[in-house]
């Protein structure tokens, strides 16, 4: 294969990694975007310009210079750069700029700020565009500012045990936050968890001159869990209700959603099992519960994730997502809780709800319906259930509706196209789309591996499964090269979709160049690609997955340039337990393994994610018995290499440690590494060191 001159560079782990130095000269060209109204602005560093969404012309709105002008120049208010900048309301030139010590609502035609939050020191999620409200936390405790500055204390008890306004459940049942303005802006709905009777897991702070206690609240499978509620703050009275769920014992409370009048809550309750899921209303003013509005059972699980969206053009309906029918669809109710219709169908999944056209009665909506590797938007006709694309039909794209809806931005990008940027408008005709942005190879100075995707069967004998593989630049068909599995395998993610390089990850690149293969498959268990597909693995996590990753071996193994005795394994927190999983199930396939953060025993990890997938350990101890990694420390042949983050609050270094002991016991010898002060994944460029470990391992021990 010969290269032009000019793509001889070599990369190194400064340039792949998200921690080199170089790593951001390297990114795809981009643009930051944001809405005002129905109007495109493009924001920078320094400046915010309006972009024309026929030509793309820009005009500057303003400088980070005037910014810092009109606001006076006072250090209270200093704005550092305008990337994050808002603009919510349509109508009104008015920019929202939040930074550390504060945020303020400046008229950049008066040129003047017209509202400023210096009490709260918080950044701008948690502000109520209607009323000009802002939630924060001090000290524990939960506070309101309201519009006019007024600073008044929800809470007295918040502590480390009894947390206000955070998100609960650890972030699962697609709840990132805990706090929920009204659309009046004059109620606020947060949530209270009450975590005392949780186990502490006993983290350690090494840095100091003698080190420190620094417990987390851990509930483990089958133990005590936390209980939540949920409380209504009211403006006008200043006074709370709790909405009255009943005993929050083993419940879950997630998805919540107000009605458009600002008079009724909905949400999600779900049992300790997952398996029996309810939709419910309440009283906004007084907390009473009003009724159930629809049921979900399952005899495996059910999980809510999305909250409900009332139709714009009438607050009588709502659209719900549910996997009822063996994919992700969205279904019409009205708020009697009468099924209306069924809004999608198909042996596909939709993957997101981007907002409403209201203009023709639609929903935008993102889905992979074109393939499983693909990501395409559509506007969905609520009346005749047509759906128009609204993409070129290629790719994985990711866009922002306007105000009104007429209007989006879509970011996506090709196995063959780094990033690019349309506009497109949305009518009853076919869609019309103007190209912002079409970045050239960041990498194009570079020498660069091969990329290829493809499918096998699963071990079933009829599923599709969707791999991956990064060869070197130089591939020759006729030698022999050591070859890397790598893997995650768990729900909520995957590896390999028809975004450039086929999603490909940077180290891979840095391996590919190093004289490696790499092949990377997207087994069951993972997303978007149904119920079924991912409920396979239901109380046996690891077994399916590995059954699948070997056929993926087997796939391997037919091709002559594959070196199957110098077959390696590499994967993260779910991949490294399939790394370990692999390594003492298959000892004598696999030569060397990286797993870092990896669990060991499900009975060790958290409550909300392990009983969904596993039951509890008293309920399925078969089933935790033959996915833990302990009894398997003696089948350790190969050269493995254990890495975690010292402080990992997620999947904590019981697991490794204990996993240690074992093979101490068991006579085999795991290598072993530590981060000290990192949690689950390694931030900054502390990133770097460790990939560079990784690719050590494998280069001592596998080529």
């Amino acid at each position: 294969m010969t290269l032009p001159m000019s793509a001889q560079k070599l990369f190194t782990l400064e340039d792949l990694n998200f921690g080199g130095t170089n790593f951001h000269n390297l990114r795809p060209q981009n643009m930051y975007l944001t809405w005002w109204g129905d109007q495109l602005v493009r924001t920078d560093v320094e400046e915010c310009y309006l972009v024309n969404t026929k030509t793309g012309k820009e005009t500057l709105l303003f400088t980070l210079d005037d910014i810092n002008k009109w606001a006076g120049g006072d250090d209270n208010y200093y704005v550092r750069h305008l990337t994050n900048a808002t603009f919510p309301y349509p109508n009104e030139k008015l920019v929202l700029l939040g930074f550390k010590k504060s945020m303020i609502l400046l008229d950049f035609e008066k040129k003047q700020i017209i509202w400023q939050d210096s009490i709260s020191k918080q950044n701008s999620n948690e502000w109520c565009t209607t009323s000009k409200a802002t939630v924060y936390k001090e000290d524990n405790q939960l506070f309101v500012v309201d519009g006019q500055g007024n600073k008044q204390q929800l809470s007295k008890d918040g502590s480390r045990e009894i947390v206000y306004g955070e998100s609960v459940h650890r972030n699962e049942f697609g709840i990132d936050k805990g706090t929920f303005w009204s659309p009046d802006g004059q109620r606020l709905a947060f949530y209270r968890m009450d975590q005392s009777m949780v186990t502490d897991y006993p983290q350690v702070d090494i840095f100091p001159r003698s080190a420190t206690y620094e417990p987390d609240k851990y509930p483990m499978a089958g133990m005590t869990s936390h209980q939540v509620t949920v409380g209504v703050y009211d403006l006008k009275t200043k006074k709370t209700v709790y909405l009255q769920a009943g005993d929050p014992t083993d419940r879950y409370f997630t998805n919540i959603t107000w009605s458009p009048d600002s008079k009724t809550i909905y949400m999600f309750e779900l049992n300790r099992d997952q398996n029996d899921c309810r939709l419910v209303s309440y009283d906004a003013t007084t907390g009473n519960r009003l009724q159930e509005l629809y049921r979900e059972t399952s005899d495996k699980y059910v999980e809510p994730l999305n909250p409900i969206l009332f139709l714009p053009w009438d607050s009588n309906l709502f659209i719900m997502q549910s996997q009822r029918d063996g994919y992700n669809h969205l279904y019409l109710y009205n708020v009697k809780g009468e099924f209306v219709k069924q809004l999608t169908k198909g042996s596909w999944v939709v993957m997101d709800v981007l907002g409403f056209n209201q203009k023709n009665n639609s929903i935008i909506i993102a889905s992979n319906e074109k393939h499983p590797l693909q990501r395409n938007l559509y506007a969905v006709n609520l009346k005749t259930l047509k759906r128009t694309p609204l993409d070129n039909g290629e790719g994985v794209h990711r866009g922002a509706l306007s105000a009104s809806g007429t209007l989006l931005y879509d970011k996506y990008s090709t196995p063959t196209i780094p990033n690019a940027i349309d506009v497109t408008r949305i009518s009853n005709q076919k869609p019309q789309s103007s190209n912002l942005l079409t970045a050239e190879d960041p990498w194009k100075d570079y020498i660069v591996p091969q990329f290829e995707c493809g499918s096998i069967k699963a071990a079933d004998g009829v599923t599709d499964l969707y791999w991956r593989m990064v060869k070197p630049h130089d591939f020759d068909a006729t030698k022999k090269y050591p070859t890397v599995v790598y893997v995650y395998g768990g729900p909520h993610a995957h590896n390999v979709e028809a975004s450039w390089h086929w999603y490909s990850r940077s180290w891979e690149t840095y391996m590919a160049q190093k004289g490696y293969i790499v092949f990377i498959l997207d087994n069951r268990g993972s997303e978007n690609r149904g119920r079924d597909f991912e409920q396979a693995t239901f109380r046996q996590l690891g077994q399916i997955e590995m059954l699948d990753q070997m056929k993926g071996v087997e796939y391997l193994r037919s091709l002559p340039y594959v070196d199957m005795n110098r077959l390696g394994v590499h994967g993260w927190s779910f991949g490294g337990f399939m790394t370990i999983s692999l390594m003492t199930n298959y000892p004598d396939v696999f030569k060397v393994g990286v797993a870092g953060g990896p669990v060991i025993d499900w009975k060790w990890y958290e409550v909300m994610y392990g009983e969904r997938y596993m039951d509890t350990p008293q309920q399925n101890p078969e089933g935790y018995a033959k996915t833990s990694l302990i009894e398997k420390a003696g089948n350790l042949k190969g050269k493995l290499q254990i890495i975690t983050g010292y402080n990992d609050n997620t999947v904590v270094p019981q697991h490794c440690l204990s996993f240690l002991d074992a093979c101490i016991k068991a006579g085999t010898q795991p290598d072993f590494f530590a981060y000290p002060g990192e949690e689950h994944n390694m931030r900054g460029h502390a990133s770097v060191h460790l990939h560079e470990r990784i690719t050590q391992y494998f280069e001592d021990y596998l080529k």
